[in-house]
């Protein structure tokens, strides 16, 4: 019960961890448990630009933050030393200054100084946008290797932090590094999106309250990304908060989009054609479709692993398939809200008038399937199965002229024997079963069970916003049903 007592105190409880963050309770516990540690550690935080990385290590760490500074986006190998040095000006205690620094190596050595001036207590040095750093030939890699290796891995009272939302970076020249840097990162933090739960109580927060339905419907426009978020109002409707993000003069996000990929990636042309190649397919591409559909060679796998790494594209291994074929797909709401409503729309709109419209009701089951898809923990607690080995995937057979096809939402095939399949349906009323659904329905059960060849027991199970009516239908077909509260829940706050 979602409004149960136990609910509730769940949470109250995320709410008084800090009263200025929602959720993110793994990662402040994480975060703070380095601080009873008495040994150095090296951090690194990284995700998609928005997500809130900085905001949490600033909030963690602010009675022991004794020096942070942040790259400077496509400026100089002088300029970011220049930024570096005026801002350890700021921290220093004493009235003279040091010279600007020539180098990362005369950089790292005045920050020695400064950290050698302060008491002994529990020190973090936070180093923000760090893959703007590096500048071509700067030896800024080599320097913080050098910064690490030589002083702070001494030193039982330091957490160097590192942040950043270009993942694929931070990945491959530090986590991943042969070099200086190998093995040296202790604890890696990738934040990801608030879950809808973590949305409720941000929104909360800010005086926002919503119903669960239009929760879920903001979500599916926007994701939980916190930036997005804060630029929602207490008492408005969803319409007006989308107009206000998205239609009207000066919006909120008009100009996202535009900024969004190209301050993650280098040459982000290609991961703007890729993300508009898959946003035109709902069940993804496979890597061939997407050669065809943006007409690029080089360069691709690294474009696909990075927006993989930066949560914007997952990749799908087809199971209970001839085909073994990866499947690529566009999982980021943002993106898929703006090349569906925003990127080829020549006139201004309303939210009103655009979901009036007959693609709007496509989109809006395509997009709820979405974010079923990034509850599947909640689900599976639901049907009380959380502890039960599972392989979960989308699954759809191609038909011709000879057999019927099918498309199942979610399909959870469970070490226990069972296979749970799930239809989403994201309607405004109770959903009803009616004659011809429930023949669909057994069609699409008994297409999996003949393609699938599975042996185990078959469970329908519907997921809706206000339920599913409980008629002679839905009684012969229908195993079990769930509510979108139940994606509100927070897994491991149960255990």
């Amino acid at each position: 019960n979602y409004n149960s007592p136990k609910c509730m105190y769940i949470w109250r409880n995320i709410k008084t961890i800090n009263m200025n963050l929602a959720g993110r309770k793994k990662e402040i516990k994480l975060l703070q448990g380095l601080l009873q540690k008495k040994s150095p550690e090296f951090v690194a935080v990284y995700g998609r630009r928005r997500v809130g990385k900085t905001y949490l290590i600033r909030e963690v760490y602010k009675q022991q933050i004794v020096f942070e500074c942040s790259g400077l986006h496509q400026k100089s190998m002088g300029q970011q030393l220049e930024n570096f040095w005026l801002t350890l000006q700021e921290y220093r205690n004493v009235s003279t200054s040091t010279l600007p620094p020539k180098t990362w190596l005369q950089a790292f050595s005045q920050l020695k100084m400064h950290l050698n001036t302060l008491e002994e207590s529990k020190k973090v040095v936070f180093l923000d946008e760090i893959p703007w750093f590096e500048t071509p030939q700067s030896g800024f890699l080599a320097a913080l290797s050098n910064f690490w290796n030589a002083y702070c891995s001494k030193r039982s009272d330091i957490i160097l932090v590192i942040c950043g939302s270009a993942a694929s970076w931070i990945i491959k020249k530090v986590i991943n590094d042969r070099g200086g840097l190998h093995n040296r990162v202790t604890t890696h933090i990738r934040l990801m999106p608030f879950s809808l739960l973590e949305t409720k109580i941000y929104l909360e927060m800010q005086q926002v309250q919503l119903t669960l339905k239009d929760l879920v419907q903001l979500y599916m426009c926007i994701g939980g990304i916190p930036f997005y978020l804060s630029h929602v109002k207490a008492g408005k409707s969803i319409p007006q908060i989308l107009d206000d993000l998205f239609f009207l003069p000066q919006a909120a996000l008009e100009q996202e989009f535009q900024n969004l990929y190209a301050a993650l990636f280098k040459n982000s042309d290609l991961h703007e054609r890729v993300v508009a190649a898959l946003s035109s397919k709902n069940k993804g591409l496979s890597r061939k479709e997407i050669i065809t559909k943006t007409k690029s060679g080089g360069g691709l796998t690294i474009a696909l692993k990075e927006l993989i790494e930066c949560s914007f594209v997952q990749e799908t291994i087809p199971y209970y398939s001839n085909s073994k074929t990866i499947q690529y797909r566009l999982v980021d709401e943002f993106t898929l809200f703006y090349f569906r409503f925003l990127a080829k729309e020549t006139t201004k709109n309303s939210w009103l008038q655009i979901s009036s419209k007959s693609k709007y009701k496509i989109w809006s089951g395509l997009a709820f399937e979405n974010v079923c898809l990034k509850h599947i923990a909640q689900i599976k607690q639901k049907l009380g199965i959380s502890g039960i080995i599972t392989r979960d995937f989308p699954w759809s057979h191609k038909g011709n002229k000879l057999e019927k096809g099918a498309q199942i939402d979610l399909v959870i095939d469970r070490s226990d024997n069972c296979v749970n399949l799930l239809e989403f349906k994201f309607y405004d009323t109770p959903f009803e079963i009616a004659k011809r659904d429930a023949a669909e329905l057994n069609q699409k059960i008994q297409v999996f069970k003949d393609k699938t060849k599975t042996k185990k027991n078959v469970f329908l199970t519907f997921l809706s916003v206000y339920g599913v009516k409980k008629n002679k239908y839905y009684l012969s077909i229908v195993t079990n049903q769930l509510l979108i509260e139940d994606l509100f829940a927070e897994i491991w706050l149960l255990h």
